[in-house]
């Protein structure tokens, strides 16, 4: 196993004490590495193995047919190496987009189908997010169970029903969506597969090849990190060259879990989101990296706000503002920007 902490998920989690003590060493995991690991069931190996081998056949199909798959009504599709900018640096890596597939709706951001590159390649990718997805309820579940009182969070705030479901109830129906990416190779004049970040959601589930690339930062006593969802601050590129990374070591059947923005802002700072960036390898490889979600319409709020605080985060416009900030040039960013599709999510959220 890694030198991380690596739990196995109950197929049912109740709020037992058990559930209590696990969630609780989770949380714990996250403060002290930034992330954890799952020891994935045999069924989920069987589907990471097949979405790993339908990505590995449409990333291997010449580039003009990979860039037919594009919309723009949804940030689904293909994304080509260098079309992803962090901090305003072009990333290496080559990306299919899957968010909720969903007819088109110009009066909202980020709505339309997904254009699937094929039956077989939709079928794998389905079944995927189906596994990966409860899982993540389950997850959830537990993290929630596992905010108590030494998160500073106050007694009892997650724990027991009612805590159990404000958290979880956040993603019933939820925006959730996954990127499958694929990095090349190292050249001789660029290293970077992508640039230092958090990711802008809820709870990030990834599962990685055996080539590796990943590299965490884990907490760091008395460094401050921007709070992406504010204006003005960004954790793109953030702390890019400095010491403190740790590698995550790939290890066959095993997932990788880790915080974004929205639960930061939910235990306000409690946990922390994790930066992250990926080193290009001697040879090409492989991430399917999850996304459990609120709802696109949900209105996040603290679970305990400081007083005076009203500070939300509106889910559908972080989402779409997170995406356009990355993909400045992508016909939906422009499309969204052109029919003011933000100010009209604004009036009617």
């Amino acid at each position: 196993m890694s030198g991380f902490a690596t739990f196995r998920v109950p197929d049912r989690v109740t709020g037992t004490a058990a559930d209590e003590a696990l969630g609780r060493a989770m949380t714990a995991a996250w403060r002290r590495d930034g992330i954890f690991q799952i020891v994935a069931d045999a069924g989920q190996r069987a589907r990471t193995r097949e979405a790993m081998a339908v990505s590995r056949r449409f990333f291997a199909r010449p580039p003009a047919q990979k860039a037919a798959y594009v919309n723009d009504t949804s940030y689904s599709g293909y994304i080509a190496s260098g079309e992803e900018v962090t901090a305003g640096e072009r990333d290496a890596s080559e990306i299919f987009t899957i968010t909720p597939d969903l007819p088109a709706d110009r009066a909202l951001p980020c709505h339309g189908p997904v254009p699937w590159p094929d039956p077989e390649y939709r079928a794998a990718m389905e079944a995927y997010l189906a596994g990966v997805g409860a899982l993540g309820e389950r997850l959830l579940r537990l993290v929630a169970l596992g905010l108590g009182p030494g998160l500073g969070l106050g007694p009892g705030l997650g724990l027991g029903p009612a805590g159990v479901d404000r958290l979880a109830g956040l993603t019933r129906g939820g925006w959730h969506h996954m990127r499958v990416l694929r990095f090349p190779a190292a050249s001789r004049t660029t290293e970077r597969g992508i640039g230092a970040h958090t990711d802008y959601g809820l709870l990030v589930i990834a599962a990685q090849d055996e080539v590796g690339g990943l590299f965490v930062r884990p907490p760091v006593a008395g460094e401050r990190r921007p709070r992406n969802w504010l204006p003005g601050e960004s954790t793109a590129g953030f702390a890019q060259d400095s010491p403190g990374w740790s590698y995550v070591t790939p290890v066959p059947g095993v997932l990788t879990v880790f915080p974004g923005d929205i639960l930061q802002f939910l235990t306000g700072g409690a946990l922390l989101s994790t930066p992250h960036k990926v080193r290009l390898a001697d040879q090409e490889r492989y991430t399917l990296a999850y996304f459990h979600e609120p709802r696109f319409d949900a209105v996040v709020r603290p679970l305990r706000p400081e007083p005076g605080d009203d500070t939300v985060i509106h889910y559908g416009e972080h989402f779409t503002r997170m995406f356009m900030r990355c993909y400045p040039r992508r016909a939906t960013t422009r499309r969204i920007e052109a029919e003011g599709l933000l100010r009209r999510l604004g009036a009617v959220r």
